[in-house]
């Protein structure tokens, strides 16, 4: 029986904590193939199920009727809710903002799976830098979707000063960023009533979305909240 698959594609210290790129073959369907991304020794996102990152793009699509879109994604991780975006001929640019310049490097080396892809697409920019501040600050331009993708939940965040953006204040700075008709759009991978609360004081229309899939990795039914809002 061959030995199966396992490796460290990358293990690099950050402003986070330690990263780690992997690449493994999964036990449970032989000849599977996913990469994986942890901090801290801890699991962060996966190759292997990518449900819910993709519904963050494809429901809000859904959701705006217009064409030319320009879409800001918060968040690059490895690359499915840019990707989702871009599979719509409606969306004239996409934005990413990531905040972990190795994240980038990984895309730009072609180290994660959807690079061969994303770098040969002409709509998507990635720029380095923290989205959470950048929606903190006067809008230089502003977006007919914008997408985060950055925290576990709204009351579990990967950097302390994330959490601003969750409150009413926050998403009053983010809102200002969002062009006529325009829609938020945020992943969690937890309900949370307070963080819905905040975007129903904010905006007209708050949808929220369940995504469940079955995790065979882990034998169990896994559900992630999206959040959707606009006026």
């Amino acid at each position: 029986m061959a030995t199966p698959q396992f490796e460290i594609l990358a293990y690099e210290p950050t402003e986070l904590g330690m990263l780690c790129l992997r690449r493994r073959e999964l036990l449970c369907e032989p000849g599977t193939i996913v990469t994986e991304v942890t901090l801290n020794h801890e699991f962060l996102m996966s190759s292997y199920l990518t449900a819910s990152e993709r519904a963050l793009s494809e429901i809000a699509l859904r959701m705006h009727a217009g064409s030319e879109l320009h879409v800001l994604v918060g968040g690059l991780g490895l690359g499915y809710t840019a990707r989702a975006a871009l599979g719509s001929p409606r969306v004239a640019s996409c934005e990413v903002i990531e905040f972990l310049p190795q994240v980038i490097g990984w895309l730009e080396q072609g180290l994660v799976p959807l690079s061969d892809e994303l770098n040969g697409e002409d709509r998507l920019q990635i720029t380095r830098g923290d989205v959470y501040q950048y929606l903190a600050a006067a809008p230089p331009r502003k977006y007919d979707l914008i997408l985060i993708d950055v925290d576990h939940s709204p009351e579990e965040n990967l950097g302390t000063a994330n959490g601003d953006f969750y409150t009413a204040q926050g998403l009053r700075l983010a809102k200002q960023h969002l062009a006529e008709g325009g829609l938020l759009g945020v992943w969690s991978y937890a309900e949370d009533s307070p963080f819905s609360e905040a975007l129903r004081a904010l905006f007209r229309e708050v949808h929220i979305e369940p995504v469940t899939v079955f995790n065979n990795l882990i034998d169990v039914e896994q559900t992630d909240w999206l959040f959707f809002a606009r006026d």
